[in-house]
């Protein structure tokens, strides 16, 4: 609520003469008696001969007469007159006018606030190729894991070196950096941090290609859904890439590894020449 003088400063502002609320106000000064008596001004009408009328008729009040009009638009003076007297007597009640400072109760739904997003990568280097892993475990690979041995056969079947080496400290790149706090974790903050730790890599050493294995890393290193499996793409600021399924995928779904063979056959020009 408002002070009365600001609410009076409004309603000059808005040059409302009058005003008057459908229910009491609180805090508000009592309305002025004055304010509430309407006098109603009407030329006097011409003088007209009336019938005479029993003497037991009470007369009706000149206030309450209707003029009487020409033949022919009587019917329309009527009830024009009568309109601007029911307009005077009733005045139609105003919407109490709500002040631009206070608060209107409004029904807003809220946008639903998406989870940040969870995975774990690792990144190794096989020769002049970069790997960007997803870890099925979230924790890194151990040398009898049945997805390192795997990811152990592609490397063999490309013609790399079979033991890939760990990036940096070796520890895996994991989403979302903290689990609580105010910073954003959102997907654009995920993707943003991915290539900025890949293409740190590629600034030392450089690449071939790049290999993004599963869907954590074709979504934000790669910018593309899971389903853009089995083809190479340019990645802007990475480079080459060649995008496949997740390990776990490939074990599940043994047809999967044809259609994978066939995307690497037609990349191993990229590295073998650059070896």
């Amino acid at each position: 609520m408002i002070s009365e003088q600001r609410r009076r400063a409004y309603l000059e502002a808005m040059q409302v003469a009058v005003w008057l609320p459908r229910s009491e106000l609180p805090f508000a000064a009592p309305s002025r008696p004055e304010l509430l008596h309407f006098e109603i001004t009407q030329a006097a009408p011409a003088p007209v001969v009336a019938p005479e009328r029993p003497a037991a008729t009470p007369a009706v009040p000149a206030v309450e007469r209707e003029p009487v009009a020409p033949p022919g638009t009587a019917g329309a003076a009527t009830e024009a007159v009568r309109s601007a007297m029911q307009r005077v007597a009733k005045p139609e009640p105003r919407k109490p006018v709500v002040a631009a400072d206070e608060p209107v109760a409004e029904r807003v739904e809220a946008a639903p606030v998406m989870p940040p997003p969870r995975f774990a990568l690792q990144l190794m280097r096989a020769g002049n190729v970069l790997l960007l892993v997803e870890l099925p475990t979230g924790e890194s690979f151990q040398s009898r894991d049945p997805a390192y041995i795997l990811l152990k056969d592609l490397l063999r079947a490309a013609r790399l070196p079979d033991s890939p080496q760990q990036v940096g400290d070796g520890e895996p790149i994991r989403w979302p950096l903290l689990h609580r706090g105010s910073l954003d974790q959102g997907t654009e903050a995920a993707r943003d941090y991915v290539q900025g730790v890949v293409a740190a890599e590629l600034e030392e050493l450089g690449c071939a290609c790049i290999w993004l294995i599963g869907a954590p890393a074709l979504r934000f290193a790669g910018e593309v859904d899971a389903e853009a499996c089995y083809r190479e793409l340019i990645v802007e600021g990475l480079g080459p890439a060649l995008t496949m399924p997740g390990l776990e995928q490939l074990m599940e779904q043994p047809d999967s590894k044809a259609q994978l063979w066939k995307a690497m056959r037609r990349s191993m020009p990229r590295w073998s020449l650059g070896s």
